[in-house]
């Protein structure tokens, strides 16, 4: 039995990545802010096949990070697959942003990430494992008013790759899934003022599929990344 540990697993992305392995029967630890939404997702995947645990972290505060990850590895399971799909966004002049707005974006997209890493990965070296870390076409591309995001997600593309690069020698691989436009819970936060036609964007239940085919991968060979965009364009 396998089993993956996915952030941000509570709404969005993350809630439609943690039924698709539930149902391919991975076991779950499962990690996001709201303690009430991880019970009821529990509640819901009510898979007799699977065991899930889930812990209750605020990935914005970096001094929750390394007791919540221990607390959550005591259950017992080690993960074979790290799913970072955790991130944030905010809309506006990037020069303009409050400092505490960037430290923010950069707390939650990337240096997050890296103390996840931190935590998790010594656990997965014994087995061997995989780290997919959910990026974003902002990482190769600019757009107006997505600034700060781009810089994260371009440093998350970098932060992947030296990663990989590190843990080849300890069985560990790293890879990006890149996205375009997800119709996401990301577009009814109030931190982003842009509205776009959320038919035309990718469904969560697109990109999960994604996640478990690079999951599902053999662990001689690593796809280094996915880019999946809308066929009707960035936006």
């Amino acid at each position: 039995m396998s089993t993956v540990l996915i952030t941000g697993a509570s709404r969005g992305i993350g809630r439609a990545t943690a039924k698709a392995f539930a149902d391919s029967g991975w076991d779950l630890l499962l990690l996001a802010r709201s303690e009430d939404e991880l019970e009821k997702l529990s509640q819901e995947i009510d898979n007799k096949r699977v065991k899930v645990f889930y812990k209750s972290i605020d990935l914005s505060n970096p001094k929750n990070i390394s007791k919540g990850i221990v607390e959550l590895m005591n259950s017992g399971l080690i993960p074979s697959v790290l799913i970072n799909n955790a991130g944030v966004a905010w809309t506006g002049d990037l020069l303009s942003m409050p400092l505490e707005k960037w430290e923010w974006i950069m707390q939650m997209n990337l240096t997050s990430i890296f103390q996840v890493c931190s935590e998790v990965v010594p656990f997965m070296r014994k087995n061997g494992g995989l780290v997919i870390n959910v990026s974003s076409h902002a990482s190769r591309n600019v757009f107006p008013q997505w600034g700060a995001y781009c810089v994260s997600k371009a440093a998350l593309a970098s932060f992947t790759k030296c990663l990989a690069e590190e843990e080849r020698s300890n069985s560990i691989r790293a890879c990006t899934l890149t996205l375009g436009s997800v119709n996401s819970s990301l577009w009814d936060t109030d931190t982003v003022g842009m509205q776009f036609d959320r038919d035309s964007m990718l469904s969560i239940d697109q990109v999960a599929s994604q996640l478990l085919h690079l999951a599902n991968q053999p662990i001689n060979q690593i796809i280094e990344d996915i880019t999946l965009m809308p066929s009707a364009g960035a936006f």
